[in-house]
């Protein structure tokens, strides 16, 4: 392991070997020596660091352990941004910036152009949703609520170091946004949707690594979504749209919940990039 390329080659076939992705190795060895990656691929057959080749073995051994990239390096791309995470929040996902991008289209629909709206993120975790939204329209006030105190540190420390305005409070669900008596006119949520039976279809790396109580309800998947019906009564303004984000087979369940809730509701289920349900939008009026 004298080069840069031999590096990256032998990370590359030691994880493959071990059913892990071979392309983390190129992350851990930019973590590692310091450059990007114009530079990294410049510089393959330069002569790696003295130091960086134990401390990139030691990281390719945690990742074969099953230990996540986005830990060890401490960071994870979100919708062209990069967050800050650790064990303690959820590892952001592209599917979770397509639930973003229907947000932002259904904003444009539903509200006027300029209106100013009181948006609450609800389980933020890393605060991806939320300091991704607040900086994308000036015209949203954000609060994003967490039960975790942990994840708020991360989800505020996101929000100082890209500059976006979020306020944030702890508690569960709904409860501190009720109990300060605040209304809302959009309410976004990834809340714990993994049944407990598909818990066993999950990775290692994501079923021993990430927050437990941040992937499952330990049930059906439902219990959140069941629980949001029975709040947003109680914080909506005359009329709210509420995006959520959904297991690939809840599409049908989670509307019916909806609608059972609030029969006039416009309810539409949206799939991802993969042609599986992802998100579920809906605009609810307090009149109907």
């Amino acid at each position: 392991m004298k080069t840069i390329f031999e590096a990256l080659k032998w990370a590359s076939s030691y994880l493959t070997e071990a059913g892990r992705e071979e392309n983390a190795a190129e992350p851990l060895l930019l973590y590692d020596t310091g450059m990007d990656r114009s530079k990294l691929l410049a510089s393959l057959q330069e002569p790696i660091g003295e130091d960086e080749p134990y401390r990139f073995k030691r990281h390719v051994d945690m990742h074969k352990e099953g230990v996540p990239v986005q830990y060890i390096i401490g960071i994870e791309f979100f919708y062209g941004r990069e967050f800050m995470v650790n064990d303690d929040v959820l590892i952001p996902r592209p599917e979770t910036e397509e639930v973003v991008c229907h947000l932002l289209e259904k904003y444009r629909s539903v509200f006027s152009e300029g209106e100013q709206v009181e948006v609450v993120d609800v389980g933020t975790g890393s605060g991806a949703i939320a300091v991704t939204l607040a900086l994308e329209n000036k015209n949203f006030s954000v609060l994003a609520i967490d039960i975790s105190k942990e994840a708020l540190d991360v989800a505020s420390a996101n929000a100082e170091k890209l500059g976006a305005e979020v306020h944030f409070l702890q508690g569960d669900l709904l409860e501190p946004f009720i109990k300060e008596g605040k209304k809302a006119d959009i309410i976004v949520s990834n809340p714990p949707y993994i049944s407990e039976e598909e818990m066993a279809d999950l990775s290692e790396i994501v079923r021993f690594h990430e927050p437990l109580h941040a992937l499952t309800d330990g049930g059906d998947g439902l219990k959140f979504y069941k629980r949001f019906m029975e709040a947003i009564p109680l914080v909506m303004k005359n009329t709210v749209l509420v995006v959520f984000e959904i297991g690939w087979k809840q599409g049908a369940a989670v509307k019916e919940l909806i609608l059972h809730a609030f029969k006039d509701a416009e309810v539409e289920v949206l799939k991802d990039i993969n042609g599986k349900d992802r998100t579920i939008c809906a605009v609810i009026h307090k009149n109907k």
